[in-house]
């Protein structure tokens, strides 16, 4: 073998080897009394560089209405060189609002206790998720009152990612209520009750608006104009044209991994 090739090949093999990745598996984030289906959901994965050093973080809550799905590390956010985390929640209808939210806040709260164990960097943890994810990133990132009953003031979190989330009170917990999924509510369960000047950078992104769930699109641009206007510098709207609901993540991902990376 020519000596550059070889060079080549060992440059290659010590990037592949200085690069390895863990994952930890169903670790449980709540304390406290429990019963049988806190137990079963109440847990988290944990994806990791094994030689990080103050890596960014990021905790990634799954979509499905909040009547289901199940926590996965996204193959996008695999070998960026960040920490990911990946929790569950209580479901609806088996847990009722605020239930789901108090588990997110949970979760997000034990990242901020742990975070370092695995070469994270509590100075930027980020919030994410899809749909039902991103709402809940929404909600324990605007309404301050979820961390702080773990003593962690929600602007801690270095910036909030939510893909295509709810900004009105979501349509579960509004059937919850016993309201329609089209007739739009504003209560204290809707980020947009609880719009501030000082919340965390706000990154907010949704399909085209002809090919969102309802007026998802349309919901996202009022908290973005509602956030500015109680005087927040950092909000950021994007809409993903062509993208509908399901496949919008294609693109948020790539945005998200840029704006986490400072480009």
């Amino acid at each position: 073998m020519k000596p550059l090739a070889l060079l080549a090949l060992l440059l290659l093999s010590f990037s592949a080897f200085a690069q390895q990745y863990s994952q930890k598996n169903n670790i449980t984030y709540r304390t406290g009394t429990q019963d049988a289906y806190m137990k079963e959901r109440c847990v988290l994965d944990v994806y990791y560089p094994e030689k990080a050093v103050n890596a960014p973080v990021i905790v990634w809550f799954h979509g499905g209405g909040i009547t289901g799905g199940n926590k996965n590390i996204p193959q996008e956010l695999k070998n960026q060189k960040m920490i990911v985390i990946a929790a569950n929640y209580r479901l609806s209808p088996k847990a009722t609002c605020p239930a789901y939210i108090e588990d997110a806040a949970a979760a997000v709260a034990w990242v901020f206790a742990h975070a370092r164990e695995y070469g994270g960097d509590t100075n930027r943890i980020y919030v994410s998720g899809h749909s039902a994810g991103g709402y809940l990133a929404e909600m324990i990132g605007l309404d301050k009152q979820y961390l702080a009953k773990y003593n962690i003031d929600a602007n801690r979190i270095a910036a909030l990612f939510p893909f295509s989330g709810q900004a009105i009170t979501h349509f579960t917990v509004r059937q919850e209520q016993g309201i329609a999924d089209i007739q739009p509510t504003i209560d204290k369960y809707a980020p947009l009750f609880h719009v501030r000047a000082d919340a965390p950078p706000l990154y907010l992104y949704t399909g085209d608006r002809e090919k969102e769930l309802l007026g998802r699109y349309e919901e996202n641009a009022y908290l973005a104009r509602m956030v500015k206007l109680a005087g927040h510098k950092k909000t950021f709207l994007y809409e993903l044209d062509g993208y509908g609901h399901g496949d919008m993540p294609i693109g948020a991902f790539h945005l998200m991994l840029e704006a986490i990376r400072g480009k």
